[in-house]
């Protein structure tokens, strides 16, 4: 919560929030993904393959990453005519969250790809596919978030937006030896851009050449 970081302010500590949620009004620094903008992302993504039922699997329902990444899924959904999307939550942002989540929506009608709260969320989700017997990217899509180490792993090869994790502790780093010597500048918001690393959980996007008449699952 920002009043957690807050807290070492009014104690005379320097401090900075590293992977915050983006806040205009921030009373300290604050860097980070825009996790709306990243939802957008995952959308569009997800569009641009053809995909036209989407699944947004976030993490816990309360968790601020979870609301503004919901959100901007949801954004960019509305703006696309014929495109539906179905939510749901997993309990923690765990494998075994995930995988029990996947588990859920398999049991009913699944959506043709699901943008999943991050990677560890999506490798439990992979699980939950793989032991139905289906295919992916064949029968579902899946799209990440993170781009952590384990997702460029052969065996995983998941499609995922990047968040520039060492750019942000780089940063947050410079900002924190700043203040220890100086007042520093005043308190900034500072979001890093997310981008699409492209692997093998989605299928390729359309081009104007592509035919395919049945957007659902082969």
């Amino acid at each position: 919560p920002a009043n957690f970081a807050e807290a070492f302010l009014d104690a005379g500590l320097a401090v900075v929030h590293s992977f915050g949620r983006h806040r205009p009004d921030t009373k300290v620094h604050t860097l980070g993904i825009d996790n709306i903008a990243a939802g957008r992302m995952a959308a569009a993504t997800l569009i641009a393959r053809g995909y036209k039922h989407l699944g947004f699997l976030g993490g816990p329902k309360q968790a601020t990453s979870t609301q503004d990444r919901k959100r901007g899924f949801l954004d960019e959904v509305a703006g696309h005519e014929g495109v539906t999307v179905s939510t749901t939550f997993a309990n923690d942002y765990s494998f075994d969250a995930g995988r029990a989540a996947m588990g859920r929506l398999l049991s009913g009608h699944t959506a043709e790809a699901y943008f999943c709260g991050d990677d560890v969320l999506s490798l439990g989700a992979l699980s939950a596919i793989q032991t139905e017997g289906l295919r992916v990217p064949d029968d579902i899509g899946i799209l990440g978030l993170n781009n952590m180490e384990m997702s460029g792993w052969a065996n995983v090869n998941l499609t995922t937006l990047n968040n520039p994790i060492g750019d942000i502790i780089a940063a947050s780093i410079d900002l924190v030896a700043g203040m220890v010597t100086t007042t520093g500048p005043a308190p900034q918001s500072r979001s890093f851009d997310c981008a699409v690393v492209e692997r093998g959980t989605l299928r390729p996007i359309l081009t104007p050449s592509t035919d395919r008449t049945d957007h659902g699952p082969t």
